[in-house]
Formats: C-alpha cells, structure tokens, sequence
C-alpha cells in the first residue's frame, strides 16, 4: 500500500493542503477521513470544498449525515458524517446510490460505521493533533489512490 505523511503546522496549512487535495483528485474520488474528534477532518474537508468552488455556507453533516454540494465545474461533491450511525444499514436511507453515479468526490468522516455499506477507498486520511499542529497520513486503497498519492508527492 503507498503512503504519504504531512504535518500541517495551523489552520492555513490544514486550508493549503485541502487545496492540494482538491487540485489533484481524479474523477469520483472516494476518500475516508480518520481520527478521534477534533483532529480536524471537518476542518479539512471544508478547505476542500472551498478550493472546489463550493460558496456559502459548509454545514457539517454531524446530524444530517450527508450533505451535498454541487460544483462549479460540474457534478457533486458529499460530505458524509457516520458518527452518529447507529447501524451500517441506515445507509441505504441517504440515498447513497444516487450519489455513485453523480459525485465527483465522496468525503467520509468514521468511515468505519458505515462498513460495508460505503465504495472502497481512494485514499484513506487519518489526522491527529501533533502539538499546535496536525499531522496526516494517507494511504492509496485503489490504483487510482496510488496515482493520486505518486502526484503528490513531487
């Protein structure tokens, strides 16, 4: 599996590599977003959506589960939240097949409620607090991912 590390030492660091990240994702990008709470995954992934051209409000999906956004570029970006899924099989009430054939990116926060029920990974990115700062880990689950993480690396 390629990997990748980061240290992102403040918010505007966390803002630049989530306009990384967006510069760079292939087509229908699935991407688990990890770690405990407050290591930044919400923060991360409103950095992406904004360099996606995403304007006004980016509501985190903590009780709708799913927010969509539709982009200037065309297509659709989802934000998912599972943390407060109780079962992997209230996925099937999100509309989630809808959004395989439609989204241009999928950002999951606690991938790992929502088990079997969500596409396989791109990139796996786990976050943690590291002093003032954080630091990321990304791992390529696809070739797709191994491409993406290769790119980003130069």
């Amino acid at each position: 599996m390629s990997k990748h590390e980061r240290f992102l030492a403040d918010p505007a660091a966390t803002d630049a590599f989530g306009a990384e990240l967006a510069a760079s994702q292939p087509e229908g990008a699935v991407v688990f977003l990890e770690g405990p709470l407050g290591a930044g995954k919400s923060s991360l992934a409103r950095a992406w959506l904004r360099a996606l051209g995403v304007q006004g409000a980016i509501k985190s999906p903590t009780y709708t589960l799913v927010e969509r956004y539709p982009l200037p570029a065309g297509g659709e970006a989802a934000h998912l939240d599972l943390y407060r899924l109780a079962d992997a099989g209230e996925l099937d009430f999100l509309g989630l097949d809808e959004l395989a054939g439609q989204a241009r990116l999928w950002l999951v926060e606690w991938p790992d409620r929502g088990a079997a029920g969500l596409p396989p990974p791109d990139l796996s990115l786990r976050l943690a607090v590291d002093g003032n700062g954080r630091r990321a880990w990304l791992a390529a689950g696809s070739e797709k991912g191994r491409a993406w993480l290769a790119g980003l690396r130069q």
